[in-house]
């Protein structure tokens, strides 16, 4: 499916253009293409243009690591356990909308990368419906701020130095470092989508995505079949 990224690079190559989103690109911010956020913000030098649709979505400023804290009193594997609930909790809510390819979280710091969490659909639609609907919400106490992102790949946006473990920027960097939740939580959350997916298909007639089943509670309330969470208390509407 083209990205409104790859859409306007066929259109400047039919006339002659090939250089948007690189570094060659004089007008855009490559930067802001490859990982959605630049350094240098409202202040850059070149554009920052936003798509008007997108398989993407970004949320800034979401995860803060306790391990960035001078004062962190936690080890290792409490940290990891921490994190993971806040990765389990975010794929359940974000997998309500639609199907979830990817989920990324920055462990960057600085201000520009800072907790940003990158999701993206099989859909436009479904990406545009998680905007339209988080841009509601609170999340641990903070209100949410949802856009489209122009990101594609994501082994383009992150730190190929820093996955060989040899960024010297550490957590200043200005490409993608991740906070990785345990491979066993990841395989159980996709597991646990492809098995929603197979209870509740896509309509025959459905050609923009699919959508959530609903299933009944025993006081006769429906809620969404998305797979389920640790608790809602996180989560509340603005």
């Amino acid at each position: 499916m083209a990205s409104h990224l790859e859409i306007e690079r066929l259109r400047c190559r039919d006339d002659g253009i090939d250089t948007i989103g690189t570094e060659q690109d004089r007008v855009n911010c490559s930067f802001y293409y490859k990982i959605g956020a630049c350094r240098h913000g409202d202040r850059c030098s070149r554009k920052h243009i936003k798509p008007p649709f997108s398989q993407t979505i970004l949320l800034p400023n979401v995860y803060h690591n306790p391990a960035h804290d001078p004062g962190c009193k936690y080890n290792e594997k409490e940290l990891q356990e921490g994190f993971d609930a806040v990765y389990e909790d975010l794929y359940c809510e974000l997998a309500k909308f639609g199907h979830l390819l990817e989920l990324h979280v920055c462990d960057n710091v600085g201000d520009h990368l800072i907790g940003n969490v990158y999701a993206r659909y099989e859909w436009e639609n479904e990406a545009q419906a998680a905007v339209d609907n988080l841009n509601n919400r609170w999340y641990a106490g903070r209100p949410l701020y949802a856009e489209l992102s122009p990101v594609t790949d994501f082994r383009e946006a992150c730190c190929r130095q820093n996955e060989n473990g040899e960024c010297n920027r550490g957590g200043f960097c200005n490409f993608m470092h991740l906070r990785l939740a345990s491979k066993e939580l990841v395989s159980s959350l996709r597991a646990g989508q492809r098995i929603e997916r197979r209870m509740n298909p896509p309509k025959e007639n459905a050609a923009l995505g699919w959508e959530p089943g609903q299933r009944k509670e025993k006081n006769g309330r429906e809620r969404s079949a998305s797979p389920g969470r640790r608790g809602d208390e996180a989560w509340r509407k603005g």
